[in-house]
């Protein structure tokens, strides 16, 4: 999908039932952790529901966060989970405003057919909070380049220290989702500077999970049957680095990086083999923190309108300290500087300034000048 039609996906209905919120991409000011009280919605239940998309590991970590954070704050949590059908999850999401739940959570299957359901929400003083796409009450996202760029970077120096300069690259993108396509445009800048490095694959699996990497990367071997880095996200490198092992073509040296810190991925770094670097999105951290706007949206005050999530790079040097944060997401949100590592918040948003709600595709690496990146 692209950004333009993400955009347009709140406010497209021949009908306005409510206001379209804030359609013009802007760049927003840091959070105002003190700005003044508002007005409370009334007539919500006092719960937190999670739309979800699927069960990859990434969305339980989000899932685990909300649910603390509800725990935390006394608000019941439930989950509605879609199972990648974008119809299922728009019957879902309109059953919860039907039960006039106070806050959704939605990582959407097909952002446009959902962004009326959500509009909906929204228009009923609920909070909304998505991953990714509008519209949205707050929206989370993680500055694409900067997250790929992480990546890149880490391949191309062990590239430098540890392959001699010379390098056979597969890249397994999600250039179709133009939203996350900076990550890979981030990787490719990476490794241009290297003059030894050829990309001999750089295309979007099938099916973004396990499954679609190893027949990505099966097909991949068939034409070059010796490569030496991979990268992309977690699920899809995680069944590249399966598509490897069953062809035996795998190795201690070669450098296989991801984005999203599944635990899977993680629980390669420790092993010490192929699987190199995992750039952590904190999936539970963020989760914790939106259910905790939540909260704070239904007791009237004023929540972020969008979220960074800070790309993490993991390594077997710093995993030990990350695990102790996710374990105990609220620890880390009470803490404001162990926070910043892993969020970043702007804009000011509350019940009685609920019109203001973000209808464009955010991205904090938008500037004034320069609508994307």
């Amino acid at each position: 999908m692209s950004l333009c039609a993400l955009a347009g996906a709140g406010n497209t209905a021949m009908a306005q039932d409510g206001p379209p919120g804030i359609t013009v991409p802007r760049v927003l000011s840091p959070f105002n952790a003190d700005a003044p009280r508002c007005g409370a919605p009334s007539g919500l239940e006092r719960a937190i529901a999670f739309a979800q998309d699927n069960e990859r590991q990434f969305m339980q970590g989000v899932s685990r966060g909300l649910s603390l954070a509800a725990r935390d704050r006394g608000l019941e949590y439930r989950v509605a989970l879609a199972r990648n059908d974008a119809a299922r999850m728009i019957e879902q999401v309109e059953g919860l405003h039907r039960a006039h739940v106070g806050a959704v959570i939605a990582a959407p299957v097909d952002a446009r057919g959902l962004a009326r359901s959500l509009q909906r929400v929204i228009w009923s003083g609920a909070y909304v909070g998505t991953v990714v796409p509008p519209p949205a009450t707050t929206i989370l996202n993680a500055p694409q380049y900067l997250t790929g760029k992480v990546l890149g970077d880490a391949a191309a120096g062990y590239i430098r220290e540890k392959l001699g300069g010379k390098a056979r690259v597969v890249l397994l993108t999600h250039d179709s989702l133009q939203f996350l396509a900076p990550r890979f445009v981030a990787m490719r800048d990476s490794l241009k500077g290297l003059p030894g490095v050829t990309i001999v694959a750089d295309f979007s699996p099938v099916t973004v999970n396990k499954d679609g990497g190893a027949a990505a990367m099966r097909t991949v071997l068939l034409a070059q049957p010796n490569v030496d880095v991979v990268l992309g996200a977690d699920t899809v490198v995680l069944g590249a680095l399966d598509a490897l092992r069953e062809a035996g073509k795998a190795r201690p040296d070669q450098f296989l990086g991801g984005i999203d810190g599944e635990p899977e991925a993680v629980a390669e770094i420790k092993k010490g083999g192929p699987y190199k670097a995992s750039v952590s999105l904190a999936s539970p951290m963020f989760g914790y923190a939106l259910g905790q706007h939540a909260a704070d949206w239904l007791e009237g005050r004023s929540v972020p309108q969008a979220m960074d999530v800070l790309p993490y790079a993991l390594s077997a040097a710093n995993l030990p300290r990350y695990e102790a944060d996710m374990a105990d997401p609220g620890v880390v949100y009470a803490d404001l500087e162990r926070r910043a590592a892993y969020l970043r918040m702007y804009g000011n948003i509350c019940y009685d300034t609920r019109d203001q709600y973000l209808n464009f595709p955010w991205s904090s690496e938008r500037t004034a000048t320069s609508p994307s990146r």
